[in-house]
């Protein structure tokens, strides 16, 4: 049976899970074992949770599970309509040119019998991209640790974001080299989670770095 990652909030209707890399959201022909297969852990014999939206197998940190059949319309609604504030830390193979900025860049969805599928950004005046908005300040600049904020929810969003200015994340596979100086996995984690909910109630959740990310020197750099 997979392990229940570490919880970092919990109620009876929601709770917010640290995921390791490596690990995927849900089964699938390369993955057999997922987070799904933890989740009735937390539920009871009424429900069983489930993830509220998705992160890459090789991205870690934040991930936001509806406990309850409340839980997973508050979460929907959350989502959906622009109450789930996600920050994400990432180790970059090279900086931005400034500390900080905004990449407006619309994505689309391209795939080929040889390489499979993949995003890209669409160009202004092809019309058949979707808006995707995500803001970057630098964090560490001795380690490339970026912290990014994505304003919109796109497949692999931050991952192709980054490479296209020039900075793909350490250990990209699809959008970078996929090669990490430290040996690790790609190196994006998924910081905070912040949910306003329905009832005006805020929660929120932090993940710890993964024990094999080079650590910032001095106090850890915060999120605003």
């Amino acid at each position: 049976m997979t392990d229940l990652p570490p919880i970092l909030y919990q109620d009876r209707d929601i709770a917010i899970l640290a995921k390791p890399a490596g690990l995927a959201v849900h089964p699938g022909p390369k993955t057999p074992d997922s987070l799904e297969d933890a989740l009735p852990q937390l539920g009871s014999s009424h429900f069983t949770p489930v993830a509220a939206h998705r992160l890459d197998r090789d991205t870690s940190g934040c991930i936001a599970i509806a406990c309850s059949r409340r839980g997973a319309k508050w979460l929907g609604a959350a989502f959906a309509g622009g109450g789930a504030r996600k920050t994400y830390w990432a180790i970059l193979t090279a900086l931005p040119a400034t500390e900080e900025g905004m990449i407006d860049a619309p994505l689309k969805k391209i795939s080929s019998a040889a390489t499979g599928w993949r995003m890209v950004v669409a160009a202004d005046s092809s019309g058949d991209g979707k808006p995707a908005r995500t803001g970057w300040r630098v964090l560490d600049a001795g380690l490339h640790l970026v912290e990014f904020r994505p304003e919109t929810g796109r497949t692999h969003q931050i991952r192709v974001h980054a490479a296209h200015i020039g900075c793909p994340i350490a250990g990209d596979p699809v959008y970078g080299d996929g090669v990490d100086n430290n040996g690790g996995p790609m190196r994006l984690h998924a910081r905070q989670l912040a949910l306003t909910l329905p009832d005006g109630r805020i929660i929120q959740a932090e993940a710890p770095l993964p024990p094999d990310w080079p650590q910032p020197s001095g106090p850890a750099p915060g999120s605003r």
